[in-house]
């Protein structure tokens, strides 16, 4: 689930902080860039049981509806079918999910009344409301297609639920977009076939990730005095102590990937470091950064001191 997107801004964000702090240590550093990136992890999880949570309230108010209904005889026999969503029966039981709530001790038990209120939301949704009212079966594709629409349009949305996770981690107001793109995309994945046995998303998708981010911070704050002098060689009239130091930062990790990933190509790197920018940075960051690192880039290739290559700019 970590993937390179996510490891670049940590970096990022870490070296502004121990920047800014002027204090730090390689290797303390480093622990604290795993964990913050193994919190973000902990947030998919949790963000996966909430799912189940929110349909144990349900639960409980199909019980309290029903044990009504056959006290009083009044009305229509509350419908189940929300509670029985099949897509939901398999998360519910889910290997992975329920070894991590398991392990971890995370759950929602201390937040019910927010759970709550988040169920009745749903409830008063269109989207509930017209897949309760109708007429065919509902098959499986259509019960997970439900809860895609529900992380979709309801969870991502909710306001309160921003200020819930900010509360409980201060690593997870950062890590929640990027988060909920791969619990849609688990949902997607999901087979009715794989049973409780669905793979979910690994902390890795592989080794090499894990590679990337030690390689990459390393070489970020190790190399920091020679990508500031680099920089400062382009600056026009300008000096870059005076420049934002999230700029700074940015361009440096920026380069630091630049010399140490040869196999990455260029413009991938600059454009994944513009959007940081753009993201953490000033207004007019994205197109500073943008610009100077074209600049820096195509003289590293021109010196021979990096060996990739940039589209002609007359094309």
């Amino acid at each position: 689930m970590i993937n390179r997107n996510l490891i670049r801004i940590k970096i990022v964000q870490l070296a502004y902080a121990h920047n800014i702090s002027g204090d730090w240590k390689m290797d303390s550093a480093e622990q604290e860039l795993f964990f913050s990136l193994s919190k973000a992890y902990d947030l998919y999880m949790y963000m996966l049981q909430l799912m189940v949570e929110v349909n144990r309230i349900a639960e409980r108010a199909v019980e309290t509806a029903t044990n009504r209904y056959l006290r009083i005889k009044e009305g229509e026999r509350p419908s189940t079918r929300f509670v029985d969503n099949s897509f939901m029966a398999q998360l519910q039981s889910n290997n992975q999910l329920r070894d991590f709530v398991e392990n971890q001790k995370k759950t929602w038990t201390d937040e019910e009344d927010y759970v709550r209120r988040l169920y009745n939301r749903i409830v008063e949704s269109a989207i509930y409301k017209d897949y309760m009212a109708a007429e065919e079966e509902p098959t499986y594709e259509r019960d997970r297609d439900l809860w895609r629409d529900i992380y979709r349009r309801i969870i991502i949305e909710d306001e309160e639920l921003d200020q819930l996770l900010e509360d409980k981690s201060i690593y997870w107001n950062d890590d929640r977009f990027i988060v909920d793109t791969f619990v849609l995309k688990t949902i997607k994945r999901f087979e009715k076939k794989s049973g409780a046995r669905q793979e979910l998303l690994p902390e890795f998708r592989e080794d090499e990730d894990r590679d990337f981010a030690r390689r990459l911070f390393r070489a970020a704050m190790l190399g920091s005095e020679t990508y500031r002098s680099l920089i400062s060689q382009f600056l026009e009239n300008w000096e870059i102590n005076r420049m934002a130091t999230m700029d700074v930062v940015i361009l440096e990790t920026a380069l630091a990937e630049l010399f140490t990933f040869s196999q990455i190509p260029a413009t991938v790197t600059i454009n994944e470091y513009v959007e940081i920018a753009k993201d953490y940075s000033t207004p007019r960051s994205g197109g500073y950064i943008n610009g100077l690192l074209d600049a820096i880039v195509r003289w590293l290739i021109q010196e021979g001191k990096i060996k990739k290559s940039m589209p002609d700019p007359r094309n």
